[in-house]
């Protein structure tokens, strides 16, 4: 097999696992370490890859992550098939955190119940207020105006105290080392909140297991529930069912 066809192949592992091993590349096509590290080096040259410890995934493009109110209408059907089926873990009287995420937001125009929410999202904020069984509480602060969350330096300290039934998230990217998000201070807001919760829940279409960005908000063993539209690649169904998440397909 010439090398061009060789790439063309790691290109579609890629696009299917988000990383690829010199093992990985030897094994596939029967080729030595030396002739799989040039193939990673021509991916690499021509920037469509970049170098990991061991291998090599695919390139974090920022211009990839779409602003907020691009993503509402991108895969709009699946993410209001995900909402309606996350509808299941509302119960009244219960205490949730909703992530600013654009398939949240599509949860919370479905909310009836009666609930309490705790919410980083001005989307949320907007829609959930014009519910009357619904308490929503916000930690205010500055405004992110491109994806529309509000952030303060002391966020840790609001959620001393504060106990979720349930966290509601949803991702920039899923990787094989958790949940990831395009800004640092949202992503640790997310954390903040997982970590007092006794549920967490990600809600994301499929094209998010093909993603990277840039900041760890969730770790696997820290998920209890994924809603996608479609059954994820293999690597990733691995994944969860090795830390026993429960999987749900609306599709």
């Amino acid at each position: 097999m010439y090398q061009d066809e060789r790439l063309l192949k790691v290109l579609e592992y890629l696009n299917e696992h988000n990383y690829m091993s010199i093992h990985d590349i030897c094994q596939m096509f029967n080729v030595s370490r030396d002739t799989a590290r040039r193939d990673i080096v021509k991916l690499i040259n021509q920037g469509t890859a970049i170098r990991t410890h061991g291998g090599l995934s695919l390139p974090v493009l920022k211009n990839t992550i779409k602003e907020y109110r691009e993503r509402i209408e991108a895969y709009s059907e699946e993410k209001k098939s995900i909402a309606k089926r996350a509808i299941e873990f509302i119960e009244e009287g219960k205490h949730y955190f909703f992530d600013v995420s654009t398939i949240v937001s599509f949860l919370a125009k479905e909310i009836n119940q009666s609930i309490w929410v705790l919410t980083h999202s001005l989307d949320n904020i907007e829609i959930l207020s014009e519910k009357e069984n619904v308490d929503v509480n916000s930690i205010g602060g500055y405004l992110n105006k491109r994806n529309r969350f509000f952030y303060k330096a002391d966020y840790v300290k609001y959620f001393d105290g504060i106990r979720f039934d349930v966290a509601i998230l949803g991702a920039a990217a899923i990787t094989e080392d958790g949940i990831y998000y395009v800004d640092e201070e949202d992503a640790l807001i997310k954390q903040a909140a997982v970590k007092k919760s006794d549920i967490v829940i990600i809600l994301a279409e499929y094209e998010k297991f093909k993603c990277l960005s840039y900041y760890r908000g969730a770790k696997w063993e820290q998920i209890d529930v994924i809603i996608t539209d479609k059954i994820p690649p293999t690597a990733f169904v691995d994944i969860i069912e090795a830390y026993d998440i429960k999987l749900i397909i609306t599709k």
